[in-house]
């Protein structure tokens, strides 16, 4: 074959295939939202749809919210049996003359795993923070660097920690996807710990403290996460709230009062759950197109789903596009199984959702004279 020949196939190989499916009804202005904070991001954490985005990936100052890295930090440890529930860490003096919310550690007190967990996401105490970051790692700037290690393993791609606790620095920033991200992988890797999250009080060296999480309880079906606030960052929350079968994860910052961040939180947890909901629009094996083969002992190549698609769409009609891309003729041989499309889904204002869609059989590649015969009878045709 000459090399204009092979050149021509490969640029064949590279043309990509793109097919609008279907387009449905105009979507209802009731969807769209707005609020006070100045981050947000609301996700659905079943599909990973984005349902809104304001300064979402903007680096802010996530106060006591950040102590979410310190407490994934910890269920680590417990998870891998490096550390137990029962053991009993001690309380140095830099522990325990760190200023801000407190869980009233005393001075050279041992205290538990479990009770310095309450302490941390009940209480939110900066001395419990530091007491589980010496317990740990020895220093709290040892336990920093394990910090950033996790959250780059985590891919929370814009976060730096300069402390375990939140208090103010100017290099210490997340953003609110960091937040959510960081919040999901609690709930999906430590699921045998999350009820910490719903704990409304805690007794410590006889104090009380309620958790700072005043929507615990409500009837949106909140059971988490974390709140947060300074000068420099405003009230801020991460939430967790399932309803049904749907978990939505929010993270606010920067609004002026906790009764704003309550109201705000509520707001638009409500409008995520009315407003969208989760459709499975495939099923396992179902397929959705054939794509041309080059060089294969068959012309098409059904294109199924790989699993069960479920999405993220606005509730009642909506304008729904989807795509289908792929990069064509796919070239022999092709494994059944083999990812070798996607489908992207675009609905209303929501970022498109791409499904991955797999080769429905195998499909084997044809002889060196077959593959000179294909050539020659794809020109004579054009």
């Amino acid at each position: 074959m000459s090399g204009v020949g092979r050149q021509t196939i490969r640029k064949l190989y590279k043309s990509a295939v793109f097919l609008v499916i279907t387009v449905a009804l105009p979507l209802s202005p009731a969807y769209a939202i707005d609020t006070v904070a100045r981050q947000a991001f609301l996700v659905d954490m079943n599909t990973g749809a984005v349902l809104l985005n304001k300064n979402g990936d903007e680096e802010m100052h996530p106060s006591s919210m950040s102590k979410l890295m310190t407490i994934y930090i910890l269920f680590q440890r417990l998870k891998a049996g490096r550390v137990k529930l029962d053991d009993q860490f001690t309380v140095s003096e830099k522990a325990w003359r760190t200023q801000g919310s407190k869980t009233f550690v005393g001075l050279g007190d041992s205290i538990s795993v479990d009770d310095l967990i309450h302490g941390i996401i009940v209480q939110s105490g900066n001395d419990a923070c530091i007491v589980v970051a010496e317990g740990l790692d020895g220093t709290e700037d040892a336990f920093v660097a394990e910090m950033n290690s996790t959250a780059k393993a985590l891919g929370l791609a814009h976060s730096h920690f300069a402390n375990a606790t939140g208090l103010p620095d100017p290099t210490h920033l997340m953003t609110a996807r960091d937040l959510a991200t960081l919040a999901e992988r609690i709930i999906t890797d430590f699921p045998e710990y999350y009820h910490y999250f719903d704990v409304r009080s805690f007794t410590y060296n006889h104090i009380t403290q309620g958790n700072r999480n005043r929507l615990l309880g409500d009837d949106i079906g909140v059971d988490g996460l974390k709140t947060g606030h300074t000068e420099e960052g405003g009230y801020g929350i991460t939430l967790s709230a399932r309803q049904k079968a749907r978990r939505l994860l929010l993270v606010l910052n920067g609004m002026d009062t906790d009764n704003e961040r309550v109201e705000e939180g509520s707001k638009l947890l409500r409008w995520g759950f009315r407003a969208f909901e989760d459709k499975t629009i495939l099923r396992k094996g179902q397929k959705l197109a054939d794509a041309e083969v080059w060089f294969g002992n068959k012309a098409l190549l059904p294109l199924v789903a790989g699993n069960d698609v479920t999405l993220t769409l606005p509730a009642g009609d909506a304008n729904i596009a989807m795509t289908l891309k792929y990069v064509g003729p796919i070239p022999a041989p092709v494994a059944k199984g083999a990812h070798v499309a996607d489908l992207i889904v675009k609905a209303g204002d929501l970022a498109p959702q791409s499904i991955p869609l797999v080769a429905g059989e195998d499909v084997g590649r044809i002889s060196g004279f077959g593959r000179l015969w294909a050539v020659v009878s794809h020109y004579a045709h054009r």
